[in-house]
């Protein structure tokens, strides 16, 4: 037995509740810098989702679960789960095979990207009446009147998902170059029941994708810079590099999505677009464009929105 795996299994026979095991699995977490951010913040939370999650347990279960006894087969169940997440660095989700968005459940594995985005804060308030949220949301877009949409760099089509439920009326395109991507994210349309409203393309960018007007174009595309790619955390690492890699000063994904949504977005049309620390380079690049950062909650703004007006006389 290797001596990472024999030091982290010691002990453990003295782990007989959930609440032992949600104790020693935060000290885990800390002793080994395990990282986070890719569905939770915190330790004492991803480690509760897994225990959760392996014994079968509902997420909403109250302190008294803590308390009951366990098996010996739970007891190794969970030894397993971290022994994953622990010594191999195995990102939750890839051990659970889901993640969540909201109320949203999504099917994930090693083929895409873990979803999170903070478009899930940004979609519920697209075309709603004025005055309500950001203004940079509007730009005289009325949900009701929504009628196509598409998601750049899908991955597993979960923001896809989100905007067809969001836009009941739309017609949704999902765009990846990954077939593996596609893939997961075909499991995850059929799942939510909506094959014959989401429809997914395999393209870089608009390359493949039929000439078709868009109410929205949403993409949270890949925008990290390649030399930070290389330095990583290792659960990280385990997500596909195409899905986080966006060349030499992270944006050549955006480039070519900007210059070829010009052609593709109503007359009302906005593109949105996440890019993470890109911010200041955004608006020095594409100054011409003005983009309009949307507030996030937590301070980021890492979100802008450009009016197809301002695209129709950029010289991009």
């Amino acid at each position: 037995m290797p001596r990472k795996s024999a030091q982290l299994l010691t002990g453990m026979e003295r782990l007989t509740t959930p609440g032992d095991w949600l104790e020693f699995a935060v000290t885990l977490y800390e002793t080994h810098k395990l990282a986070l951010g890719q569905i939770a913040t915190e330790a004492h939370d991803e480690a509760l989702y897994l225990i959760l999650h392996t014994l079968g347990l509902p997420m909403d279960s109250d302190e008294r679960v803590l308390a009951k006894k366990l098996t010996a087969a739970q007891r190794e169940s969970l030894a397993a789960v971290f022994h994953r997440r622990v010594i191999e660095h195995t990102p939750a989700a890839y051990i659970t095979r889901e993640a969540w968005l909201n109320d949203l459940r999504f099917y994930v594995d090693e083929r895409v990207l873990i979803p999170r985005s903070y478009f899930l804060e940004i979609i519920p308030e697209l075309g709603m009446e004025a005055g309500s949220g950001d203004p940079a949301l509007h730009f005289g877009l009325e949900r009701k009147k929504v009628r196509r949409v598409v998601d750049v760099c899908t991955g597993s089509a979960c923001l896809a998902i989100v905007l067809a439920k969001h836009f009941p009326q739309a017609q949704v395109d999902a765009v990846d170059l990954s077939p593996d991507a596609l893939a997961v994210a075909k499991i995850n349309v059929r799942e939510h029941g909506l094959e014959s409203r989401v429809t997914l393309h395999r393209s870089d960018v608009f390359d493949a994708v039929p000439l078709v007007l868009y109410d929205v174009i949403l993409s949270n595309p890949p925008y990290e810079p390649s030399a930070h790619c290389d330095q990583l955390p290792v659960e990280f690492t385990r997500e596909p590099r195409l899905a986080l890699d966006g060349g030499r000063d992270g944006l050549d994904i955006i480039r070519k999505l900007l210059r070829q949504a010009r052609d593709r977005l109503t007359p009302q049309g906005i593109v949105l677009i996440e890019v993470g620390g890109l911010g200041p380079a955004m608006d020095r690049e594409f100054a011409a464009l003005k983009p309009q950062w949307i507030e996030t909650a937590d301070g980021s703004n890492c979100v802008c929105v450009i009016a197809a007006d301002r695209l129709q006389t950029w010289c991009g």
